[in-house]
């Protein structure tokens, strides 16, 4: 099977990087990432044969309680939200000096011209608006909000 995406080796001794950004975390907003539960969520079809792991603590709390249901986005709206986000992500990780490495480790594959199928996307989609949450980062001039 391909492995495609990405492998986050994002693990619970990351340092987060301080921001300017100005994403509002509140005390409640805080709360949506004090569940750890099950570190990895793993997307895999054999229809497209392309795979996610994801390893990060909370994520599949985040996912499953938090974000909005499956269907709720349109899989054109993920996608063209995805490209946004990993090619902002790739460029962090090419400049480690200005970007904590801690926080951007691998590069993320992803191909717009490759149908990964909904669920590929609205995952990969969620782990982009769950990580910009939680480390205060902005990968794009959307407000990540959910």
């Amino acid at each position: 099977m391909k492995q495609l995406l990405i492998i986050c080796g994002i693990l619970c001794f990351i340092v987060a990087c301080s921001s300017t950004s100005n994403i509002n975390t509140s005390p409640t907003n805080k709360n949506e990432f004090t569940n750890k539960g099950n570190d990895t969520v793993t997307i895999s079809s054999d229809k497209t044969e392309y795979e996610i792991i994801i390893i990060e603590p909370g994520f599949n709390y985040w996912l499953q309680s938090i974000a909005r249901p499956a269907g709720y986005y349109s899989q054109q709206f993920l996608e063209s939200r995805n490209q946004i986000y990993v090619t902002e992500w790739n460029l962090r990780v090419l400049q480690p000096q200005r970007f904590n490495p801690n926080l951007y480790e691998l590069r993320i594959n992803y191909d717009p011209n490759i149908d990964y199928g909904y669920e590929v996307n609205y995952k990969l989609y969620n782990y982009f608006i769950f990580f910009q949450r939680r480390y205060n980062q902005r990968l794009s001039g959307f407000l990540p909000r959910v």
